[in-house]
């Protein structure tokens, strides 16, 4: 209990200092390490080695954007995540745990590939696929656009579909995913999202908006 209050209680002061939205803040935290803790869960049986990372996988989850280079320099959000945690892990665990949340972003997987991360690849994906899993939320697409960019409704409707169509929905065909249990959630929650599209766009354009998709 006082492991994972000690982690959330990092994100609430990192958000407030970053000024971190709801988009990445808490609520995206917690439900990423939801999405880890169900990929480990599933992986488990076949995969009982992944045991001894287990906590790594949840810190890596709860803590993974408290150094995102939108709301910070990557490196300094790193180095304060190190030092927060380095009293509950071994050197080697903070570095491990410091490798993934600097190596799981969608840009540079796609610039760069997967890295080799040894005995915590599986860690890696988990919690990789995790992010990728959340990024399925429409609403938080739209929030991010309306905290950080000023957008009116509208606008954080029209950006939020573009990105989805030309990059989330399209996690599968660019082989994001490794693992069973990650794919198939991925289709579940591609249909959410396209309710939820659906819905938005009759609640806007019930204003009589010329400009929704």
């Amino acid at each position: 209990m006082y492991f994972f209050s000690k982690l959330f209680n990092f994100v609430l002061l990192a958000s407030a200092k970053y000024n971190i939205d709801e988009s990445h803040g808490i609520t995206h935290s917690m439900n990423v390490l939801h999405f880890a803790n169900e990929i480990y869960e599933a992986e488990l049986p076949q995969n009982p080695r992944l045991y001894e990372n287990q906590k790594i996988i949840y810190t890596a989850a709860v803590l993974h954007d408290m150094c995102d280079k939108k709301y910070m320099d990557e490196r300094d959000g790193i180095s304060d995540i190190a030092k927060y945690i380095g009293t509950d892990f071994y050197s080697y665990e903070v570095d491990a745990i410091s490798s993934i949340i600097g190596t799981m972003s969608y840009s540079k997987v796609k610039k760069s590939g997967f890295p080799k991360l040894g005995p915590y690849q599986d860690a890696y994906h988990i919690v990789r696929e995790a992010d990728l899993l959340a990024a399925y939320d429409f609403d938080r697409c739209m929030i991010y656009d309306l905290e950080q960019k000023g957008s009116n409704i509208i606008m954080a409707y029209q950006n939020a579909y573009d990105l989805f169509e030309t990059r989330i929905f399209k996690h599968n065909d660019d082989k994001l995913f490794v693992h069973d249990y990650a794919k198939q959630k991925s289709l579940e929650l591609e249909s959410v999202a396209l309710q939820r599209i659906t819905s938005w766009r009759k609640i806007l354009c019930s204003t009589r908006s010329k400009y929704i998709k």
